[in-house]
């Protein structure tokens, strides 16, 4: 045997009891589990490391990354690997960059530089889903990433290539190009298709032209993950809307960061489970995932209504310019309620800047537009309008519109998986980035007791593996893929705080992927142990 982790405490995914057992491993892979007070000889290695007091759980699988570029770009990626994130699923909210062409991929890297940075130090070599998983392998000198990716076709970006930044219906061309395109992504490796129909130009799709895409997803064994059209007025009649399609469709659903937010949604969790629990009593293929903090996390230009966007990132700050535009901005903001700010009116003093393209506006990372408002003797969407401006759209932002009591009854529901939902950009980025699963681990199980410890696990492992369709992740068993997080439960916790958003976790010394140590003794090492994990339906005809 290569390895061998002796006396461990196995958390195995499926949310039975925890055991302690010998776990060896080999070729990438558990060649055996020894259980305490088993028959016959304990196993042997080249290796051992002492596990006692330490519980082994498969690799946590991040259900909602934006990762998209920090995976090329960082060798290093701590900020996912020392959480025991094994794999993330890219693609996320209908916006990323494959399948495009020129400028289709301009127009994208405009419009979501507050996510990834304008990209000017990647070289984009692809301009296909295949070609995207390629580089992801090849990157590094052929060395590969720093942990496992999956891919969601964008299906926003699908209608920037096919259709453009209009809001209309798609022509029967351009929704036979749409399809093409996402045939075309699922045989080449995608997972699924996420949209974000609170973002431009996605959102400019109705149900009709989102089944047909759907129906395309099925039949090569994916999901749809939506980012779905409220999180505020009207979530539950979203959500609905959502279910109600991929049945058409016949569909896998899978809910993106699902939670119920603003004033309008306090305590009204109950409701989005009860009608998750309806569907899945109908014969509903339904899951969700969500991160454990209260605060959301986006761009400041999303929360724009989407008539701004109509036409591109160039239509918009023509509009900013444009003063009798801006303060039917301003109204649609601040009296009607956007639908970028998910249809109620916008309350400056929530919306924190977490960070800005340009050093020059440094100062306002850190307060609330309210806050920069007040100190400059303005009204804030003065403040706001110059942030966009000057910024060129890649303004982000934390948006503190969440209730706890919501967070901890979603988490519990059986359909849920663990997602950051990580940005890694901005000076000041939201803690779930680097903090996402020791909080789970650390706040929501050992001290809070909303979920034991073997029913978290489960939660951020084997489900979203069954999710993924993965036949040989999510599980400490044997034959499977070597993808393995050592932590200690009665230390592990969250690092990064809102003050502090980058710093690391503690309490989780060890990280293995495909059996190679990429956190050893608390350290990143230098191995590049991910690659590009495609889907079921990759080489299907």
């Amino acid at each position: 045997m290569d390895l061998v982790l002796r006396d461990a405490l196995v958390v195995d995914g499926t949310g039975a009891p925890s055991y302690r057992a010998d776990v060896a491993l080999d070729g990438g892979r558990i060649a055996e589990i020894h259980p305490e007070g088993s028959a016959g000889p304990r196993p042997t290695a080249a290796r051992t490391v002492d596990a006692d007091g330490l519980a082994l759980a498969p690799g946590f699988i991040d259900m909602h990354a934006h990762s998209d570029l920090a995976l090329l770009r960082d060798p290093d990626h701590s900020a996912k690997a020392a959480q025991g994130v094994t794999l993330e699923v890219l693609g996320q909210d209908g916006l990323s960059y494959a399948p495009a062409d020129d400028r289709t991929l301009a127009e994208v890297r405009r419009s979501i530089t507050g996510w990834n940075g304008d990209g000017s130090d990647i070289d984009f070599d692809w301009r296909t889903v295949g070609g995207y998983l390629d580089r992801l392998d090849r990157n590094f000198g052929g060395q590969g990433i720093a942990v496992n990716a999956a891919y969601l076709i964008p299906q926003g970006t699908v209608r920037m290539y096919a259709v453009g930044w209009d809001d209309r219906p798609a022509t029967a061309a351009e929704l036979a190009r749409m399809k093409e395109l996402v045939d075309q992504g699922m045989r080449e490796g995608a997972v699924g298709m996420s949209s974000g129909l609170t973002y431009t130009p996605g959102m400019y799709a109705d149900d009709a032209e989102l089944t047909d895409l759907c129906r395309v997803v099925a039949r090569h064994g994916g999901y749809y993950c939506p980012h779905h059209r409220s999180y505020g007025a009207g979530a539950l009649e979203a959500y609905e809307e959502m279910v109600q399609l991929t049945r058409n469709a016949g569909c896998a659903l899978h809910l993106a960061h699902a939670t119920m937010n603003f004033g309008v949604n306090k305590g009204r969790a109950p409701d989005l489970l009860a009608l998750l629990d309806g569907a899945l009593a109908a014969g509903a293929d339904i899951s969700l995932d969500t991160y454990p903090y209260t605060p959301g996390c986006t761009t400041l230009v999303a929360m724009l209504p989407s008539w701004v966007s109509e036409g591109g990132p160039d239509a918009i700050l023509a509009r900013l310019a444009d003063a009798e535009s801006a303060e039917r901005i301003r109204h649609h903001l601040e009296v009607l309620g956007s639908d970028g700010c998910h249809g109620v009116p916008i309350e400056w003093d929530t919306i924190e800047i977490s960070g800005v393209g340009t050093s020059r506006l440094a100062e306002y990372v850190g307060r609330t537009v309210a806050e920069s408002a007040a100190l400059r003797g303005e009204e804030p969407w003065v403040t706001a309008r110059r942030l966009l401006t000057e910024d060129r759209l890649g303004t982000t932002i934390l948006q503190h519109v969440g209730h706890e009591e919501n967070v901890q009854q979603i988490m519990r529901h059986p359909v849920h998986t663990g997602g950051s939902d990580g940005i890694l950009q901005g000076d000041k980025p939201h803690p779930r980035a680097y903090g996402t699963f020791p909080q789970y681990l650390g706040r929501y199980v050992r001290e809070l007791g909303i979920l034991s410890l073997e029913e978290c696990v489960a939660h951020l492992t084997s489900r979203p593996a069954a999710r993924l369709r993965l036949a040989d992740r999510g599980l400490v068993r044997e034959g499977y893929r070597a993808d393995l997080v050592l932590f200690d439960p009665e230390t592990v916790a969250a690092g990064s705080t809102f003050e502090e958003p980058r710093a690391l976790p503690v309490g989780i010394p060890h990280v293995l992927i495909d059996g190679r140590f990429v956190i050893e003794d608390g350290r990143r090492t230098s191995a590049l142990a991910g690659r590009a994990v495609r889907g079921a339906g990759a080489g299907t005809p």
